[in-house]
């Protein structure tokens, strides 16, 4: 990188500071030129009233001059902690582009730490998922991931196969050499206990995206049966209408919300019904399909009610929860049937704080049981399923080679380590990469 490259870091907006990051070669002529002195000492905030090019006063700052490879970037870089008007930080941004400094692009600052070896890839993606953590799981997994737990693993992993594909070349390219008769056969229980982990990581691959992403909850349910009332009950605000019409919900509305610490998404859902009208009709198919893709539904019956409930049951699995609803009113024969089913159920009405409040804790206990987990998750991406998926196939195909052809079996063995090694971007496509930052914001 040649070029030096500046950003807003803190939201833009009127505030009380704004923090302006400059990285590159040019970043120490940039602050010179600005303050019309010399640079100040190096990681040592320092006052300095900031000029535009035609000597006009732009602003009374404190100034961090880092050159590199100390740096966050690992290049020459400094911040200008501004006061936060925006009509400061638009003129310093403009005396900055009148310089030749260039706005940076999205995750630029941290795509070129990548490049300087101060992250690697890994790494790097936590640094986004921690701007982005909304719950204290999030923020969680994000910091561990930035600490190098997953790296760490995933380069164990890597070495691992580098040893047992240094057994197996040594069969193939030395077999007149005095060489143990089984060196190859030595691989094999390296390989396979390295199979059993990674699979295992496949087992657990999705709780980790579902911290990030959020933990999907579903309210499926016949028409009237009271899941836009639990909704609103849950949520503590009026998310969805409420009415005595039957159909009213129509479209799926979404709610986050954080329980026990962890990102969850609660969906109100179309009533389950067969239905000649358009517009319900595909309220229901969307329904059907947020449920399919939910982690937990809570099947929710009218506990009062003699009404068809059958085809909303369709849409639960095992595991799930039936919320029987309106339990101050007597009981109708939906209750009997539904509770026949035989999921965990619980009997509450949404007017009764008593009785919501029973359905968080359940919901926190069901979430914190999915998602706590003892250990951090391997896989907090897709591209990390993808690797880890690649790497299990090539290790299993290995392993049948190995007897027959030990020269597929290594050259299966050395694909699995390059795609270990793309987690962390040792080995990566700039294709890749590309998709990584882009999901940065600027200045990051």
């Amino acid at each position: 990188m040649s070029d030096t490259i500046f950003a807003l870091a803190t939201a833009p907006g009127r505030a009380a500071v704004a923090v302006v990051r400059l990285s590159g070669p040019g970043s120490g002529g940039a602050l010179e030129s600005l303050t019309g002195k010399a640079l100040p000492a190096a990681r040592r905030a320092s006052l300095r009233r900031l000029r535009a090019a035609d000597g006009r006063v732009l602003d009374e700052a404190l100034v961090i001059w880092t050159p590199g490879p100390g740096s966050y970037t690992g290049e020459d870089a400094v911040e200008l902690h501004l006061h936060g008007g925006p009509a400061i930080v638009e003129g310093v941004v403009q005396a900055l582009h009148d310089r030749g400094l260039r706005l940076a692009e999205p995750g630029e600052f941290t795509r070129r730490a990548f490049e300087n070896g101060k992250l690697d890839l890994a790494q790097a993606e936590a640094v986004a998922d921690l701007v982005d953590a909304e719950t204290q799981a999030q923020a969680r997994q994000a910091l561990g991931q930035l600490g190098g737990a997953l790296s760490r693993r995933y380069e164990t992993w890597r070495g691992q196969l580098v040893q047992a594909l240094a057994m197996l070349e040594a069969a193939v390219d030395f077999p007149d050499e005095e060489l143990p008769a089984d060196v190859a056969d030595r691989a094999r229980p390296p390989l396979e206990a390295l199979l059993a982990e990674i699979g295992e990581a496949l087992a657990d691959e999705g709780r980790g995206r579902r911290v990030r992403e959020g933990f999907r909850v579903a309210l499926i349910g016949a028409p009237n049966a009271g899941k836009s009332s639990l909704l609103n009950a849950l949520a503590g605000r009026d998310a969805a209408i409420v009415t005595a019409t039957p159909g009213t919900t129509r479209d799926v509305i979404e709610v986050p919300l954080v329980l026990a610490g962890y990102k969850v998404l609660l969906a109100d859902t179309a009533g389950v019904r067969d239905t000649e009208e358009a517009i319900e009709a595909e309220g229901v198919r969307r329904a059907g399909a947020w449920a399919e893709r939910a982690d937990l539904r809570l099947w929710v019956v009218d506990q009062s009610a003699s009404g068809d409930w059958r085809q909303a049951y369709g849409l639960a699995r095992p595991g799930d929860l039936l919320v029987l609803t309106k339990a101050d009113l007597s009981a109708g024969a939906d209750r009997t049937e539904a509770l026949a089913v035989g999921l965990d159920s619980l009997a509450i009405s949404t007017l009764a704080t008593d009785d919501v409040r029973i359905v968080r804790t359940e919901l926190e206990r069901r979430v914190v049981e999915a998602l706590g987990g003892g250990e951090a998750p391997l896989a907090t991406r897709i591209r990390h399923g993808e690797s880890l998926r690649e790497a299990h196939a090539r290790l299993t195909r290995a392993l049948e080679e190995l007897e027959p052809a030990v020269e597929l079996a290594a050259e299966d063995v050395r694909l699995a380590a390059r795609a270990l090694a793309r987690v962390t971007g040792r080995i990566g496509a700039e294709d890749i990469l590309d998709v990584v930052f882009s999901s940065f914001c600027i200045g990051k």
